[in-house]
């Protein structure tokens, strides 16, 4: 099923599903029952853009923590269950919006039919996932190996346990740190179920190497119309989770808004610190909800023909630096004033 099909889920006062927007997720660091820190990394993301944060529950302190939390904050939270039921059915009664639970290791059916009980008295959604590092045993010998059939199987196993018990308010999330296979398990999964799916290529790594696997695993699987959520799972400030995520979906179209910053490579002729400027302008932009092009140039020669495409660019020389829009020069500054006039040109845009 593609996203425009998959059923619609409620979490909190936010949609998934059916063509409704994808969503960006990230789970927080912080020690959950540390209300304080929580709380502020919560803001943090939600000011980045963070739309669905999942904090992790390891014990019932932490699912009490999630009172307190939820009237500090103003995104849907998600409870992330491993093991313990009961700290499952504690964070709903704490007021979890919803809850990630492998259904194969909180132990037993009956275990899974008494947080599907409090599920359904709150009409709150489970998250089914499934991770390629967690498959069970008899799948990796019938599939000689882990492989994508045996995730989605696995996964489709887990949610019949709960449909079983006549609930079917459920997401589902299959993920591996191998991007091919779990593109390939995302294909096989979308081809036999509607329930919408939330997306990441896990444990994938820093900064860097994080970027680039969720990148193209998140591109290959995004365009395909899979997907109604995603996270992009880094090593590091989950802040930069959020920023990678928001330009997935907008380099795939599946966002618009937001100011998009391009910047050339530097070569011999670049005369300033491009790559300070070019950081200080993504970090300046990032308080505008504009949706244009910025361009940053390191060259004032061929910087205006570069830039032709961008609404406004600026580009540097020796000592001095040029504004220009729709590739025509506007004006010449010093180039210790570059940034402050990009900000005067993006207040005037904002009106």
């Amino acid at each position: 099923m593609t996203r425009e099909q998959t059923k619609v889920i409620r979490i909190g006062d936010r949609l998934i599903g059916g063509g409704n927007p994808i969503l960006i997720q990230s789970m927080t660091n912080t020690r959950t029952e540390d209300v304080e820190a929580t709380v502020a990394q919560i803001k943090r993301l939600t000011e980045a853009g963070c739309e669905i944060i999942r904090c992790t529950v390891p014990t019932l302190e932490a699912a009490q923590a999630i009172k307190e939390i939820k009237k500090q904050i103003t995104i849907p939270l998600v409870a992330d269950i491993h093991f313990d039921y009961k700290m499952a059915i504690a964070a709903m009664e704490n007021g979890a919006d919803k809850i990630r639970i492998n259904p194969g290791n909180i132990g037993g059916k009956d275990k899974v039919a008494a947080v599907v009980r409090v599920a359904k008295e709150r009409n709150i959604p489970i998250r089914v996932g499934v991770n390629s590092g967690s498959l069970e045993k008899e799948l990796v010998e019938k599939y000689h190996g882990v492989t994508a059939e045996g995730i989605v199987e696995s996964a489709l196993d887990k949610v019949h346990m709960i449909e079983d018990l006549d609930y079917q308010n459920l997401v589902i999330s299959i993920k591996s740190s191998d991007v091919l296979m779990c593109v390939k398990a995302h294909e096989i999964l979308a081809a036999q179920t509607d329930y919408p799916l939330h997306v990441g290529i896990t444990e994938s790594g820093t900064i860097i190497s994080g970027n680039i696997k969720s990148s193209i695993g998140l591109a290959l699987i995004l365009h395909q119309g899979i997907g109604d959520t995603i996270r992009v799972s880094l090593t590091g400030d989950p802040v930069e989770e959020i920023k990678s995520a928001k330009l997935i979906l907008r380099t795939l179209g599946l966002r618009k808004g937001g100011i998009e910053v391009v910047s050339c490579p530097t070569c011999g002729r670049t005369k300033i610190d491009l790559i300070g400027l070019a950081n200080q302008v993504e970090t300046l932009v990032a308080g505008y909800p504009l949706n244009i092009k910025v361009a940053v140039m390191g060259c004032a020669v061929n910087g205006p023909g570069e830039a032709r495409e961008a609404d406004i660019g600026i580009a540097g020389g020796i000592g001095e630096g040029l504004l220009i829009k729709k590739g025509e020069i506007i004006k010449k500054v010093p180039e210790s004033e570059l940034l402050s006039v990009l900000k005067e040109e993006l207040d005037h845009w904002q009106g």
